[in-house]
């Protein structure tokens, strides 16, 4: 279709005028019987009719899946998805209508720059560039080489599970840096501290795969921050006080407290968090199942929302002002001004600097969610998978997932009497070679 006389077409084209310059391919023979078939089947006069049948069609069935959408969502949430930009404005409000939950929003500009300087992504960093695996489970076994096992463990929506524990609430205060934090995971208060950390020089073989405490620093001649994990020793290190604890608890030195931020806390996320990971459970598509999964992790994204990175842009079509209206030259003239892209003569893409910011997000939310989930996996590497085998390597790590070079006669006989406290085996046939049950089905935080 090139130009408006190919509507006018009375039979379908030659099977080589569907040639695509987009994908350099041909249709193909079903795919063409079928555009015959579908001419045939509606009485299409002309491709004009064709035209018209296939829009038609793509829009009703757009229209069918999107109030189909729209009907999940008001059977679950009460909530109109129609009145939204994006799927994180949903599930933030329906996370707010079905908790209740009233959240403290931050006015002391010292508080939200000092959780703002904690807040450190996933970690994703490949620790050992080669592997080669070898045992009886593979086609070209080596019986003369020494057993070993390439694994690959993903966390159940790890955001999804530490969204489920204690979360702030309110109540942020400076309190004495003397202040004990050594509270319980399920104490009324939190804590989250800035403190400088010794990393002992006889923890380096250990955690030289997976340090802990990784840092957003610059690495090399690269002028940009990422979150890497090393052995240093820390200074000023903002961090939530379970990760503090676990910190100690493998050995690494605390030297110094700074300072100490107290507040409130409470499971209140977790109501959300277990309706939707229910839902998940029992969806019979796999729509279903990625949008409640979707609602989950995107109430995380919403608390890590960072309104200064927000911008302000200004489409123009004309030189100086019209009235009111201001004209790119005003607007390039302001102090503001950052930067302006031209898309044709008449129309040009302003951008400038905010000048007044709204803090209206609980960052402490996002910065709490972030270090917790760290928690859990650097528990299962030392307090699992180190203790469990001798000979281990860590090869690669994402923010919920890790790839073990494991030196062993049989990794999955080994794991089997720890299945019901770690893993995830509900995917596994029910005759499975290993004989493994069914268990942990979607289970947060389980492998």
């Amino acid at each position: 279709m090139t130009n408006y006389d190919s509507l006018s077409l009375t039979s379908l084209p030659e099977q080589k005028c569907f040639y695509s310059s987009l994908t350099d391919s041909h249709i193909s023979n079903d795919d063409y019987n079928h555009a015959k078939d579908v001419w045939e089947h509606f009485g299409c006069c002309n491709m004009l009719d064709y035209s018209n049948l296939y829009l038609k069609t793509d829009v009703l069935l757009l229209s069918d899946v999107f109030e189909n959408f729209r009907k999940l969502c008001i059977n679950t949430y009460d909530l109109d998805p129609a009145h939204y930009y994006t799927a994180p404005g949903l599930s933030w409000d329906a996370m707010l209508k079905y908790t209740k939950i009233e959240l403290e929003l931050l006015t002391d500009y010292e508080k939200i720059a000092f959780i703002r300087s904690g807040i450190r992504g996933g970690v994703s960093q490949c620790s050992n560039r080669y592997a080669r695996a070898n045992n009886k489970y593979m086609e070209d076994y080596d019986t003369g080489k020494p057993n070993s096992y390439i694994t690959y463990f993903d966390a159940n929506n790890l955001y999804g599970w530490a969204m489920s524990q204690y979360l702030p609430t309110g109540g942020f205060e400076w309190v004495n840096p003397n202040t004990e934090f050594n509270v319980s995971k399920t104490s009324d208060f939190g804590f989250i501290l800035e403190v400088d950390l010794e990393y002992p020089d006889e923890l380096h073989d250990l955690h030289s795969d997976f340090p802990l405490c990784p840092e957003n620093i610059c690495v090399g001649n690269i002028n940009e921050n990422k979150l890497v994990p090393n052995l240093n020793n820390k200074d000023k290190y903002v961090i939530h006080y379970r990760n503090l604890k676990q910190c100690i608890e493998m050995g690494v030195k605390l030297t110094k407290i700074h300072r100490v931020l107290k507040f409130k806390q409470s499971p209140w996320l977790k109501m959300y968090i277990d309706l939707n990971t229910k839902l998940r459970t029992l969806a019979k598509s796999d729509f279903e199942k990625d949008f409640y999964k979707l609602m989950n992790n995107s109430v995380f994204g919403k608390t890590m929302e960072n309104i200064e990175k927000r911008v302000n842009i200004k489409l123009v079509t004309h030189w100086e002002n019209q009235g009111k209206a201001l004209g790119a030259q005003d607007l390039i003239a302001k102090p503001q001004f950052h930067s302006l892209s031209i898309f044709s003569e008449n129309l040009v893409a302003v951008q400038l600097r905010k000048t007044k910011l709204i803090y209206n997000k609980p960052i402490y939310l996002g910065f709490c969610i972030l270090d917790i989930s760290k928690t859990l996996m650097y528990d299962f590497h030392y307090n699992y998978m180190i203790k469990k085998f001798s000979k281990i390597k860590l090869l690669y790590t994402d923010t919920d997932s890790l790839i073990y070079h494991i030196f062993t006669n049989d990794f999955y006989t080994d794991i089997k009497p720890d299945l019901s406290s770690y893993f995830d085996t509900s995917d596994y046939d029910t005759n499975n070679i290993f004989e493994y049950p069914k268990l942990n089905k979607k289970k947060l935080g389980f492998f």
